[in-house]
């Protein structure tokens, strides 16, 4: 039975594993090799089981650790074109590593199909990934997006579990410490999703028929998981908790949190 396995997420470091412990793929490596391989040890997820590591972008809490995970393993690195030129001229994939271009188009790699789908994020190229898994369920994963674009609805709206991004309650955002540049960088369009952004999509997916909510990518200066939840469950009240959809919050850093859907 597939499962997600949220190993790390935060604003300083993301990766996700979707499969079984016999095969599936890995969506980003933000952080250490060693720091991978020990989460993928807590989870009795082997190295081997990673047949392929899909990039969402190459901003560095998504990609630090893609170099030495390519040395090391016969892993192919899966993204879209402008991303993939990008982390080749930064030397951020080993030279002899597999490349393969996305174009939107399903492809089958780990006993899923996953097609790519473009984020508004403020990089060359943004995208997040839906996740057919081998018993049939679809799955996405969408963060680091300012908001909800027709296309990127559309990627979500059939889909059993949806990780998205709760990045930053707004009062604490603008309150914080982070210069005024910073700010109305995350706040912008291509910048990232808020808790109540966040609350408005999830209620709307939740009346279309997703039952599984992972919130994720959650800031750690602007935000904290008891605050997401709150937020987000403020726009859910027509649902019952529990009865219609299941709704968690992705740890920074996972000891062992999976999640069957």
């Amino acid at each position: 039975m597939a499962r997600i396995y949220p190993l790390f997420s935060s604003s300083k470091g993301n990766a996700e594993f979707i499969g079984t412990e016999k095969g599936g793929i890995l969506i980003d490596c933000g952080v250490s090799y060693k720091r991978l391989l020990n989460s993928l040890k807590r989870h009795n997820i082997p190295l081997s089981a990673i047949h392929g590591v899909f990039i969402t972008h190459e901003h560095c809490d998504h990609i630090s650790g893609l170099k030495m995970l390519t040395k090391n393993n016969n892993i192919t690195v899966y993204g879209q074109k402008y991303t993939l030129q990008n982390l080749c001229i930064k030397d951020k994939i080993s030279p002899d590593a597999k490349i393969v271009e996305l174009t939107g188009q399903a492809v089958s790699c780990g006993g899923c199909e996953i097609t790519c789908f473009d984020t508004p994020h403020d990089t060359v190229q943004s995208c997040g990934y839906k996740v057919r898994t081998c018993d049939d369920k679809l799955c996405a994963v969408c963060t680091d997006l300012g908001n909800i674009t027709e296309t990127v609805y559309n990627a979500l709206i059939d889909c059993r579990l949806v990780m998205i991004e709760s990045n930053y309650d707004v009062k604490m955002l603008r309150n914080g410490v982070y210069p005024q540049q910073l700010k109305e960088r995350i706040m912008s369009d291509n910048g990232h999703l808020s808790n109540n952004s966040c609350g408005w999509i999830v209620q709307r997916l939740i009346n279309s028929g997703t039952t599984h909510i992972l919130l994720g990518h959650l800031s750690q200066e602007n935000n904290t998981p008891d605050l997401a939840d709150s937020t987000v469950q403020k726009y859910l009240s027509e649902f019952k908790r529990g009865k219609d959809y299941l709704m968690g919050v992705a740890p920074i850093e996972s000891e062992g949190v999976n999640v069957i859907f």
